[in-house]
């Protein structure tokens, strides 16, 4: 047997001001997106932004539904909105909030598994990475690469 070790490098912040122009840019617009949430069941809003190679900002926000595995996190809402405005046009970062009571949650939250899968498929697809920011009030991750939340991925090669 051989064991193998993953690691991966997130650079840890303390607050947005920390972080790059475009960065803190991200950030905020994922809090705006956050704040049209709907989210009448959990209460959890949660906010993604994320910007293009060729310069425009695409927003999501999660959508509950009473038939909760007929919703969809906000990462994906804009994704799949970035890839159908601008189809083939690759993503460069995206930045992740979450709200709770309206107030931008402590901690950073991560991405559910199906948003990471999303992931590899995005950067997988434009065979290039995207860095991704995990903002919250006391804590900000970033990461160079999306794929880095999930080693070992299925990607299209496997097909």
């Amino acid at each position: 047997m051989k064991q193998v070790e993953i690691n991966i490098n997130i650079h840890a912040y303390e607050a947005v001001d920390d972080l790059n122009p475009q960065q803190q840019e991200l950030v905020n617009a994922a809090i705006d997106a956050a704040k049209s949430a709907w989210a009448p069941y959990s209460g959890f809003q949660v906010g993604a932004a994320l910007v293009l190679e060729n310069g425009e900002t695409v927003i999501g926000s999660n959508q509950e539904n009473a038939a909760f595995p007929s919703g969809m996190c906000a990462e994906r809402v804009a994704l799949y909105q970035a890839g159908a405005r601008f189809p083939g046009v690759a993503v460069v970062e995206l930045a992740i909030v979450a709200l709770k009571k309206g107030e931008l949650i402590a901690h950073p939250v991560a991405p559910c598994g199906a948003c990471r899968q999303v992931f590899v498929e995005t950067e997988h697809r434009a065979k290039k990475p995207f860095s991704l920011v995990l903002a919250g009030r006391n804590q900000i991750f970033c990461l160079d690469r999306a794929t880095n939340l999930l080693p070992l991925a299925f990607n299209a090669d496997e097909l």
